[in-house]
């Protein structure tokens, strides 16, 4: 009876799979827009974090189906590190496809984004919540059925008149801005890492700080 419910299952649902999830791999998916015009802006933060972990663990980046990804080993953790490449209104489409190909359970999903309500330099890592006007949360919300799935947002400030707002996000940090920027990446690459190794709780109460 059970191999029926499963077949029913995977007649219902062709991606599914008769694989088990790996309870030790983890998608980590920064949002960011691809293409030149893009490098440098404080949109694309989640790229940035995602590249310094890749520089500090020593692995690449390769283009692959809806992305580019790297893959690291940590205390016996698989991290899998997406780039989309669908831009961030459609960053959803990659998300779910990339969690179906590596078998990876939704709550070993971590999607960084960038934060203007946030104060620059500081992170917040939490286990669900609403999109707050990011594009990108909203449309892997849309995508994947919810919003429970693990988030860090990385301030990036409100520095920026009325009706500036999209080209403050879409500008380029400043000199200032620059400088503080070893800092954020290194704090938040290592929230990435706990997230996976001493789990959503702990890391959230060891990085969710001013």
């Amino acid at each position: 009876m059970k191999r029926i419910i499963s077949w029913l299952r995977h007649l219902r649902n062709p991606l599914a799979s008769t694989v088990e999830p790996d309870p030790m791999k983890y998608l980590i998916v920064g949002l960011g827009n691809m293409g030149p015009d893009y490098d440098g802006t404080r949109h694309n933060i989640g790229f940035d974090v995602v590249d310094y972990l890749a520089e500090q663990k020593d692995v690449s980046f390769e283009v692959e189906n809806l992305g580019d990804i790297a893959r690291l080993k940590h205390k016996g953790r698989t991290f899998v590190m997406l780039k989309p490449s669908t831009f961030m209104n459609r960053s959803g489409k990659a998300v779910r496809y990339w969690l179906q190909k590596e078998k990876i359970d939704k709550e070993r999903l971590l999607v960084i984004v960038d934060d203007l309500n946030i104060d620059l330099g500081a992170i917040r890592l939490r286990g669900k919540g609403s999109p707050g006007g990011h594009n990108g949360l909203k449309d892997i919300d849309q995508v994947l059925g919810g919003n429970k799935y693990a988030r860090l947002r990385i301030g990036i400030g409100d520095n920026f008149s009325k009706g500036q707002q999209v080209n403050f996000v879409l500008g380029e940090w400043t000199n200032a801005e620059l400088e503080k920027m070893p800092g954020i990446l290194k704090q938040s690459a290592d929230a990435v890492l706990a997230f996976g190794t001493i789990g959503l709780q702990h890391a959230m109460s060891a990085y969710n700080r001013k």
